[in-house]
């Protein structure tokens, strides 16, 4: 059962359809399929400031609620939309979900 998910290229995501019959099958285990994941699917692209401070508008919300959305503090998502830091690893994951799927992807 695939979900929607943007792969690095075609052939990618064949081999992807591939390992996850394998692993419906017992053929490849849980951890496993999990590297193969990672190893398929796009990278997620640094976002500038501009963008971030154009989710958090495009979703209505304040710097403060927004930063409750995504479990950091206000102060950091003022550093995020004037430059000053910029997101990686979890919260970098979530900016760009809230950037292709909407807020409501991470509520």
């Amino acid at each position: 059962m695939t979900n929607q998910k943007t792969y690095r290229s075609d052939a990618l995501r064949s081999l992807h359809l591939v390992a996850e019959d394998l692993h419906a099958v017992g053929a490849l285990d849980r951890a496993d399929m999990r590297r193969f994941d990672v190893s398929c699917l796009t990278p997620v692209e640094v976002l500038l400031p501009e963008a971030i401070k154009g989710i958090r508008e495009d979703a209505n919300m304040s710097q403060s609620i927004f930063a409750l959305a995504l479990n950091v503090t206000t102060s950091l998502v003022s550093k995020w939309e004037r430059g000053e830091k910029k997101p990686s690893g979890p919260s970098l994951k979530l900016l760009s979900l809230a950037a292709h799927k909407g807020i409501d992807a991470i509520l």
